[in-house]
């Protein structure tokens, strides 16, 4: 089966367990959250990885941390489109190269936004090229290893005066945590297959 097919067939699935929500204890109204949209580009390999990005330390807003290519709905956007739009923005992936498969859980966050991860499947080894703005670095992580539970580690921290509780998973000398990680222990508990 290609995979493609494997990830359509495993996203229509109910997840194994209650999926992250985000920040439960925001005190942002959910109307109130801001829509945004992230890219889960899957590498069409033998084996599949998951392209990440590396933000710049000169950003405003979560400086130096791994994320997914994506950000803001513009206006009259829906969640794929703004997805593939700021993947081809951040780190130069043709939009005709994502084969979009579908959504995945939808993510709160702290800071305000309401995030819908759209998966797609990619070729290996595309030329990416990262926006210097935005992001430091572009890198591939094996899905197996995304997917696997015993590398998502619980983390707890003090913010904005509460005790605030994260998965962290460490790739080589890479920290991937918060939104990111949420989001990858979500889909990793839709992707109940050997990667």
């Amino acid at each position: 089966m290609r995979l493609a097919e494997r990830i359509a067939d495993a996203l229509t699935m109910p997840a194994g367990g209650a999926p992250i929500v985000g920040d439960d204890g925001a005190v942002i109204p959910s109307d109130a959250l801001t829509p945004a949209a992230v890219l889960v580009a899957i590498t069409d390999r033998l084996r599949p990885g998951v392209l990440l990005t590396q933000r710049t330390e000169t950003l405003r807003q979560h400086a130096g941390q791994i994320a997914f290519p994506g950000g803001r709905l513009d206006p009259g956007e829906d969640a794929v489109t703004a997805a593939l739009r700021e993947a081809e923005e951040e780190i130069a992936l043709p939009r005709a190269a994502v084969e979009v498969i579908g959504t995945s859980d939808l993510y709160r966050t702290g800071t305000g936004f309401r995030i819908t991860p759209v998966i797609g499947v990619v070729p290996p080894d595309l030329p990416l090229i990262p926006s210097e703005t935005e992001v430091a670095s572009v890198f591939e992580v094996p899905l197996e290893f995304l997917l696997n539970a015993g590398n998502h580690r619980q983390r707890a921290a003090m913010w904005q005066g509460r005790e605030r509780r994260y998965v962290e998973m460490m790739w080589n000398d890479r920290r991937i945590w918060g939104a990111t990680a949420g989001m990858i222990v979500n889909l990793a508990r839709r992707l109940r297959w050997e990667a």
